[in-house]
């Protein structure tokens, strides 16, 4: 079987295990409606503009694919990204968001910045290898539509519904890996115990319960894990477990309608902070912040929040990746780009770039 990605006008590859050579490639076929054995990915939205417009697809193949051991042999040639935000906008819009948190406007807002490439001839295959080396998410995906990428590595679950439990697992919270295991237990101790953080986190896990409860059986909503450190390759990464019983058997569009966007990526209350996203940001999220994932045969189904990565437009010869971060009233406008930066970083390393502030 040696069916290839470029086979195929619309196509999902996962790797078996995050980082390993092993991957499974579905080919995909659109489709109108939610379908078992089916893929499904949800480009952001504010619900005010209407419900999301959501892509669902079947799956009519799967075939077992094999990347090259070593898919980075010879470095692409240096790109520059532009920033469509310089370091000097991002500081001023953060503190216009702070004076909105300071008049109770909102407590939290998850804000985004864009970096955008000129027209570049890309290989998206190769620099999904890469990113699945690099970064070994357990969320790593290639999707392609067309002449369109997502070359995805989140570590964000948004849901995971498993019979008539649904859960979600909000993540707010990033600090560097150490340089050495002293270094490194030392920031995950800090990340742990950070006030901010704890501050930050808490909020997003608040707005989850609250989507969560609109959907399930009365006092069913748990908090299973609150402020776990989780470790990535580059990143320590605060996640908390939020599950419920399902009330009934609510449509996957009710689900969605109930629940989207995810909390970390937006803010609260929910509502106020996706309007100040939209007055705020200088791009359009799209499928950035978005929800991806598959749907197995019983109708079950794992999204992952679309963050942490490369977006390729084979047509506009563009590559793109946006990062952002929570503002509360605790931030430090310098800090919040540093974290920025820090999140770009595996992505600036796979694509051989950097940053024209």
């Amino acid at each position: 079987d040696c069916m290839h990605p470029s086979d195929f006008q619309h196509c999902l590859l996962v790797p078996k295990v995050p980082g390993s050579s092993d991957f499974t490639l579905y080919e995909l076929s659109p489709c109108p409606h939610f379908s078992p054995n089916g893929f499904v990915l949800v480009p952001y939205q504010h619900p005010r503009l209407g419900a999301a417009k959501v892509q669902y697809y079947q799956i009519i193949s799967e075939h077992p694919w094999r990347g090259p051991e070593q898919p980075f042999q010879t470095s692409p040639p240096p790109i520059s990204l532009r920033a469509k935000t310089s370091h000097q906008e991002y500081l001023h819009q953060v503190l216009a968001l702070k004076k909105e948190i300071q008049q109770g406007n909102i407590y939290e807002i998850n804000y985004c910045i864009r970096f955008v490439s000129e027209p570049v001839e890309a290989d998206a295959i190769d620099l999904f290898l890469k990113l699945n080396k690099k970064a070994k998410a357990p969320y790593t995906s290639l999707f392609k539509s067309q002449q369109g990428y997502i070359v995805c590595a989140s570590p964000e679950l948004f849901l995971k519904k498993e019979g008539d439990v649904l859960l979600s697992k909000p993540i707010k919270g990033t600090i560097r890996r150490g340089k050495n295991m002293e270094e490194d237990e030392q920031l995950r101790s800090t990340l742990y115990h950070s006030e901010k953080e704890r501050t930050e986190h808490v909020m997003a896990v608040d707005v989850a319960r609250n989507d969560l409860s609109q959907l399930a059986t009365k006092g069913s909503v748990l908090v299973d894990e609150l402020y776990a450190i989780e470790s990535f390759e580059t990143v320590h990464q605060m996640v908390s477990t939020v599950r419920c019983n399902l009330m009934g058997r609510p449509s996957f569009e009710r689900v969605l309608s109930t629940t989207f966007p995810m909390a970390s990526m937006t803010g609260a209350p929910k509502r106020s902070a996706m309007d100040l996203i939209q007055a705020h940001e200088n791009f359009e999220r799209r499928e950035y912040s978005g929800a991806m994932g598959r749907i197995d045969k019983n109708g079950d189904y794992e999204l992952a929040v679309i963050i942490r990565s490369i977006f390729y437009d084979g047509i506009r010869k563009e590559l793109s990746f946006a990062v952002g971060g929570a503002i509360t009233y605790l931030s430090d406008p310098e800090e919040e780009y540093r974290e920025c930066l820090l999140k770009a970083e595996t992505m600036l390393q796979v694509l051989n770039a950097t940053i024209v502030l």
